[in-house]
């Protein structure tokens, strides 16, 4: 027994030390951005794709990642992806220039988008009650939090200059943690597989179909507001990318029904709290990616805080999160519906109460009293519904919750920045509209949860049954 639970501690770690790079790079090459810039040239379309470009091949891929995982088994893929990243790494670290990095970057975020969904699908299939409880817990914190750690470690590596290696640390750091976790991987992902791959033919079509809505919706969001593209260009983006991805979706369903191997399992969305669960996941992320964003453009720009000083203010947010993550599966049952509301409302408030409070100062105290508030708020928002999601949807279909999730708050972190910070942008002086929109967006959210909590009706095999009530976590 006490090595049955010593391996599943391993796997969890090495699960969520994966998942921990993947999330944490973007803010890592946000951080050495001035200094990438200095040390390489190039025009500024090149080196604007240096971080762009891992958050595109990310987007376009990660559903197929999900896929090839159900296709050809979640361990096999995920130690793919991650000999994948850990080389990519390797090849920004030692990029000789600007077009080089931008290749090296894209492939390191086609890599993640192979590795990363099967973090959740293994999660899924390997911890049961309880333990998946806990395991869901950490995961929704490794994924909350990777953006504001990543800020933290690129500050810390690039002002170090380790090895006089300067921004290329902030890649090379990667290359002996992802060695380690692939031979760890290696021995706790050993004999057959959890979940039996599924020999199915990939839906080229369906691949092709996604990957156009994604770039049409992603390209101009991340790229069109440092190039100076028009905001129309910005709102056209994104209704043509939801066309794009509504198309995507009947296709996928018409495949479903002729039993064609579909690319993205759309059934898992008929699960009766399955929409709403995933819409109020994606409100909290993306609220979380806006403040964060217009956080910290304030704490930097307006009170000159450097970018390692700014990523440590956001240390009480994250030390809110990891406790009340840490809490909440071993709270009662009952707090799992209770939980995922009032989440949103406290964190809509302390979002109020942080723009009101900063916009002529950071008082420390309070500051930091309301950022550990507003971690705990969305640590008992996202971490029980995550939960709830994988109670309702069946292990056979881990594979197409993980894309789901995986695409949503990716897309959610996107248009959160977009949005609000847009409006930060646009009215640099009025530090309550955006922290207005973030609280309107979060009070849809606390909606969209009261509605996903409610006690579910599931149909599977034409049978329609009332799913249990699960623990919250």
């Amino acid at each position: 027994m006490t090595e049955r639970t010593g391996r599943s501690a391993a796997l969890l770690a090495v699960l969520l030390a994966g998942q921990a790079m993947a999330s944490m790079d973007t803010s890592i090459a946000a951080v050495a951005a001035p200094t990438i810039r200095a040390d390489l040239a190039g025009p500024p379309a090149v080196q604007q794709l240096v971080l762009a470009g891992y958050t595109l091949t990310f987007a376009v891929l990660v559903v197929t990642g999900a896929r090839l995982g159900a296709r050809h088994g979640y361990g096999r893929v995920f130690l793919l992806g991650l000999s994948g990243f850990t080389l990519a790494s390797l090849a920004c670290g030692l990029a000789p220039g600007p077009v080089a990095l931008v290749l090296a970057r894209a492939v390191q975020g086609a890599a993640a988008a192979v590795m990363v969904p099967q973090v959740l699908s293994l999660i899924q299939a390997s911890f049961a009650g309880a333990a998946r409880a806990r395991a869901i817990g950490a995961y929704a914190m490794v994924l909350a939090l990777g953006v504001a750690a990543g800020q933290v470690a690129g500050g810390l590596l690039v002002t170090a200059d380790l090895g006089g290696f300067s921004w290329r640390a902030a890649f090379l750091v990667n290359v002996p943690v992802g060695g380690v976790l692939w031979l760890v991987g290696r021995q706790v992902l050993a004999g057959p597989p959890v979940v039996p791959p599924r020999r199915e033919a990939l839906d080229g079509p369906g691949v092709l179909l996604l990957a156009a809505a994604m770039l049409t919706l992603v390209l101009p969001l991340v790229l069109g507001r440092d190039l100076g593209w028009p905001r129309w260009t910005l709102a056209a983006a994104v209704v043509a990318g939801a066309i794009g991805l509504r198309l995507f979706l009947r296709y996928e369903a018409r495949r479903a029904r002729r039993d064609a191997d579909p690319l993205l399992d759309v059934t898992v969305l008929r699960h009766s709290g399955v929409p709403a669960g995933l819409l109020a996941c994606c409100v909290v992320m993306g609220c979380y990616a806006g403040f964060l964003f217009v956080l910290t453009l304030r704490l930097q720009d307006g009170l000159g805080f450097t970018a390692l000083a700014a990523g440590l203010a956001f240390l009480p947010y994250a030390s809110g999160f990891a406790l009340c993550g840490l809490a909440v599966p071993r709270l009662p049952d009952r707090a799992g519906a209770v939980l995922p509301v009032a989440g949103p409302l406290v964190l809509a408030a302390a979002v109020a109460a942080v723009a009101w409070l900063s916009h002529g100062g950071w008082p420390w105290l309070p500051g930091s009293a309301l950022l550990f508030a507003g971690g705990a708020a969305h640590a008992a928002s996202f971490s029980p519904l995550v939960s709830r999601l994988t109670g309702i949807v069946p292990v056979a279909s881990a594979a197409a919750l993980s894309a789901l999730v995986s695409t949503g708050t990716l897309l959610a972190a996107v248009l959160g920045v977009t949005l609000i910070g847009g409006l930060h942008l646009a009215l640099p002086d009025t530090p309550l509209a955006p922290a207005a929109l973030t609280a309107a967006l979060l009070l849809s959210g606390a909606h969209a949860a009261h509605r996903a909590t409610r006690p579910t009706r599931v149909r599977p095999a034409g049978q329609e049954v009332v799913a249990p009530t699960r623990r919250a976590g």
